[in-house]
């Protein structure tokens, strides 16, 4: 199948994506920015239920600094590290990117938020192309073995 790109001009973005990682069926790997769509959250945590691998990576900053995402994340019990940019505390982890079954990727401007869904004008691309998955799949490795895994405790409301 061809690339696909979604606007979020033209059509529900959220509803793509409950699509697509409705059809996976061994794992979800994301590195989002932000994520404070409960939508989206319920849309992976039915993934993890039906025994799909689901992890994600989260910006740090953004996590310390959104009660919605702690929230989201706190009901949704899904597995997550954060992550600071390649500086550290001054810098961003900014991708908003996930790969399903490591067949696709799904990648663009679209934060996983309820203000890209309602407010925002916001793109989403489907890629296919095998070399592409790999790379976002070596990335993803390297953020997930470098991004610090929260415990339980440390989740604050």
């Amino acid at each position: 199948m061809p690339d696909e790109v979604m606007l979020t001009r033209a059509r529900s973005v959220a509803e793509e994506i409950e699509r697509l990682v409705g059809a996976a069926q061994t794992s979800v790997d994301a590195a989002l920015y932000r994520l404070n769509n409960p939508f989206l959250a319920r849309v992976l945590a039915e993934a993890a239920q039906r025994g799909v691998r689901v992890r994600l990576v989260l910006d740090r900053g953004k996590y310390e600094e959104t009660t919605a995402t702690r929230e989201t994340l706190t009901e949704s019990h899904l597995p997550f590290r954060l992550s600071y940019g390649r500086l550290g505390r001054d810098s961003k982890m900014h991708h908003k990117f996930a790969i399903l079954d490591d067949a696709l990727v799904l990648t663009g401007s679209y934060n996983w938020t309820i203000e890209s869904e309602k407010e925002n004008f916001d793109n989403l691309v489907v890629m296919r192309e095998a070399a592409h998955v790999l790379l976002y799949r070596s990335e993803f490795e390297a953020l997930w073995n470098a991004a610090e895994e929260i415990q339980k405790a440390e989740v604050k409301k």
